[in-house]
């Protein structure tokens, strides 16, 4: 059962890449906000699931606990939605979904924790794979960057703010993942993943006040249709993910890291999004010290 829930997990957070990025408009200054919305009332919906049916109980001194690693998981969302406006999700994608190796980094430096050696060499990996993209895209010639653009009818100028939110996104999420292995000590993951998800509804409420009620921006389905979806799917692959992990961690979890990997494919698929082979190779050393770091997860 472990195998059916990661790839559950692995097609819902792919799932919510491609939906978080057709929602995410260039000219939209608001989408973000918009996608917090979204996230916000699907998680606060499952969370009343949570505690009226399932029974979870949590209490002011858990929801306070667990605050600040809520607000860093919110805050690497927030910034990762803001990104998906100025680039390709083939190249967000891996970069945000590298924060496990940085993560691990931060372990080792900070919290004395030990690494296998192969551990170090996925790590090295990824920052190769990171800096790689990095400076491929920085240095595209611009005539080239256009010709693989024309065809997905979205043209992204060269720009160090486009690559800063998938890079902070990757940073803010490792210190929220390292946070989150001191807070889970003593906290139960249930309890923790409610007050997440509750934390998450209150910031979709004051974004809703923000953008709706002082800013006077219309919703539509049209508009608001692909973001709703993306947080469906975002709140099913955080569901799958607690039960596979659970069940089986060493092998759920790399399969479930690769997941950047279909969000590069559907992006490809669904969005016309065409890199070059300097991108494509950098991805896959990417994804190679993902794949790796999820397999000795312990």
């Amino acid at each position: 059962m472990w195998f059916w829930l990661a790839i559950i997990a692995l097609l819902c957070w792919s799932g919510s890449d491609l939906f978080s990025k057709i929602g995410s408009k260039p000219s939209d200054k608001y989408s973000h906000y918009k996608m917090v919305m979204a996230v916000g009332l699907v998680m606060g919906l499952h969370a009343c699931y949570e505690i009226f049916v399932n029974g979870v109980t949590i209490t002011m001194s858990d929801f306070l606990a667990y605050l600040p690693v809520s607000f860093l998981y919110i805050l690497s969302m927030t910034l990762g939605y803001v990104g998906l406006r100025y680039i390709e999700l083939s190249i967000s994608s891996p970069i945000c979904n590298s924060s496990g190796a940085l993560a691990a980094l931060f372990c080792f430096l900070f919290l004395g924790q030990k690494m296998a050696s192969i551990q170090t060499v996925a790590v090295i990996l990824v920052c190769i794979g990171v800096v790689g993209l990095g400076i491929v895209e920085m240095y595209e010639d611009d005539s080239l960057r256009e010709q693989r653009q024309a065809k997905a009818n979205v043209k992204y100028s060269k720009s160090i703010i486009a690559l800063l939110f998938p890079l902070l996104y990757c940073l803010i999420d490792a210190l929220g993942t390292v946070a989150d292995s001191i807070v889970l000590e003593r906290l139960d993951e249930k309890v923790a993943n409610t007050c997440y998800e509750l934390t998450f509804l209150v910031m979709g409420i004051l974004c809703f006040i923000y953008v709706v009620l002082i800013k006077k921006q219309k919703l539509t389905g049209k508009s608001e249709g692909p973001k709703l979806l993306g947080a469906m799917f975002e709140t099913g692959g955080q569901f799958a993910y607690i039960f596979a992990i659970s069940a089986n961690a060493i092998a759920a979890a790399p399969v479930i890291s690769s997941y950047c990997m279909a969000s590069v494919l559907w992006s490809r698929i669904f969005l016309n999004e065409k890199l070059s082979w300097k991108h494509y190779l950098m991805i896959a050393i990417c994804v190679i010290g993902i794949v790796i770091l999820g397999m000795f997860e312990e």
